[in-house]
C-alpha cells in the first residue's frame, strides 16, 4: 500500500471507506479486491439503482440468468439469486476485516424491496428472508428510515439483523432511528440475548439534502432586499452542518445512561454513515461531502468517482467536530428566511423511495425480457 495515499490516511483519523457500488464484473476482474488492498476501502454498499447499472453494464449476468430461467425460476426469483450470490461474495472478500475489527467493519449492504418503503410488517418479513438467505455475519440489511420504517428497525435489532437504515435526511428522523436502535437492543438485553454480535448504521444522505435547498436560496437572493443580504454563505452549507449536528447527537447517545447500561452488556452505538456524498454541483468540490466530515466512529460511502477524486486530491483532517456552533447558526438563518427543513426533508424522503422504485421496477423489466428470451431459445 502507498502510505501517500489519503484514502489510507482516514483509516488513522478513525473513518472507514466504503464503496457505493457493486457489479459482478467488479467481483470477477479484482477491482474490488484492488480497492480493499490498494485504498483501504472497508464496506460496500448497494441498493436498486446500482444493481440496475450493474446489470445493464454487460452480459456477465446473462448466462446466470439463462441458466435460472431454465430452472423455472420467475423474475423476482432469479433477480434475488443474482444478487444474493453477488452479496455473498463480497462478504466473504470482505470477512478478514470483520474478523481483523471484532466486527466494526468489513460490511456489505442489502437493500429489501423499495416498495416496501411503508410496509413495516413487509419489510421485517423480507429483512428476516434476506438475513437467512445470504447467511453471513457481515451483512447489513437495508431498511429505509420512514416512519413506517423504525418498528422495523426495533424489531430487527431486537431479532439481531444487522441493519442499516438509508434515506436519512433530518434530524428528527435521525433520533427517531437512535431510539428504535436503542428500544431494540434493550428489549433484547430484557430476553436474555447478547447484544455483542449486534451492529447498525444510519445513513445520512448528504448532497441531496443541498440540491433541493440552493435553489430556494438561489430564489430568495434573485429578489434582493434585506433576506437577499442573508443568503451569503450559506450555498452549499445545509447538508454538512446537518451532519455535524447529527453528530452532536450522537455524542449525547454515547455519553447517555440508557447507551451506557447496553454498552456494558456489549452493545454498539449505530455509527453515523455519510451517504449520497457524490458531488451534484459542479461548482463544489468534487470532494466536498468527505473532507468536511472525517471523525471517528463514522463511515463515508462513496461512488468510484469520489474516491478517485479524494485519491487524487484528498486533504485528511478531523474536520467532522469542529464547526458545531457554526452549524446551528446555519440552520437558524434558514429558519429566519422560510426555508421549512421538515418539508424539505418529507420531500426528499418521499423522492428517495421513487428513486430506488424506478430503477428496481426497470431492472425487474429487463431481467423479464432476458428470462423470456432465455426460454425462446
Amino acid at each position: 500500500m502507498m502510505r501517500d495515499n489519503p484514502l489510507l490516511r482516514l483509516e488513522a483519523l478513525g473513518q472507514s471507506i466504503w464503496l457505493d457500488f457493486l457489479s459482478r464484473r467488479m467481483l470477477i476482474s479484482g477491482e474490488l479486491v484492488s480497492l480493499i488492498q490498494q485504498d483501504g476501502v472497508s464496506g460496500v454498499t448497494s441498493n436498486p439503482a446500482i444493481f440496475e447499472k450493474a446489470f445493464s453494464e454487460g452480459d456477465e449476468y446473462d448466462g446466470a440468468i439463462a441458466e435460472l430461467a431454465g430452472e423455472g425460476l420467475k423474475t423476482g426469483e432469479i433477480y434475488e439469486a443474482l444478487v444474493v450470490d453477488d452479496i455473498r461474495m463480497t462478504a466473504d472478500l470482505l470477512r478478514p476485516i470483520y474478523e481483523r475489527t471484532g466486527g466494526a467493519d468489513g460490511f456489505v449492504s442489502l437493500e429489501v424491496s423499495p416498495h416496501l418503503a411503508h410496509d413495516s410488517a413487509g419489510t421485517i418479513l423480507e429483512a428476516r428472508r434476506l438475513w437467512e438467505r445470504v447467511d453471513r455475519p457481515n451483512l447489513f440489511i437495508k431498511v429505509p428510515g420512514t416512519w413506517e420504517g423504525l418498528p422495523a428497525i426495533r424489531q430487527l435489532a431486537l431479532e439481531g439483523i444487522n441493519v442499516n437504515v438509508t434515506l436519512l435526511f433530518s434530524l428528527p428522523r435521525y433520533r427517531a432511528v437512535v431510539e428504535a436502535y436503542l428500544d431494540g437492543l434493550a428489549e433484547r438485553s430484557a430476553r436474555g440475548l447478547p447484544l455483542a454480535g449486534v451492529a447498525s448504521v444510519a445513513s445520512f444522505f448528504l448532497s441531496r439534502i443541498d440540491v433541493i435547498v440552493d435553489p430556494l436560496l438561489e430564489e430568495i437572493a434573485q429578489q434582493g432586499g434585506m433576506r437577499a443580504q442573508q443568503v451569503g454563505q450559506l450555498i452549499g452549507e445545509t447538508a454538512i452542518a446537518c451532519a455535524k449536528l447529527a453528530r452532536a447527537q450522537y455524542r449525547e447517545m454515547l455519553v447517555s445512561d440508557r447507551f451506557a447500561a447496553l454498552s456494558a452488556q456489549g452493545g454498539k452505538p449505530q455509527r453515523l454513515l455519510w451517504a449520497s456524498t457524490g458531488t451534484k454541483n459542479p461548482s463544489f468540490s468534487d470532494v466536498k461531502y468527505l473532507e468536511a466530515l472525517i471523525g471517528p466512529d463514522t463511515v463515508n460511502t462513496a461512488p468510484l468517482e469520489t474516491l478517485s477524486a479524494y485519491r487524487d486530491h484528498g486533504r485528511p483532517a478531523p474536520t467532522l467536530d469542529q464547526g458545531e456552533q457554526e452549524a446551528r447558526q446555519v440552520l437558524q438563518r434558514l429558519a429566519e428566511l422560510g426555508i421549512d427543513l421538515a418539508v424539505v426533508s418529507q420531500q426528499l424522503e418521499d423522492e428517495g423511495v421513487q428513486k430506488f422504485i424506478r430503477p428496481f421496477d426497470n431492472l425487474m423489466q429487463a431481467l423479464e425480457r432476458k428470462r423470456q428470451a432465455a426460454l425462446a431459445r
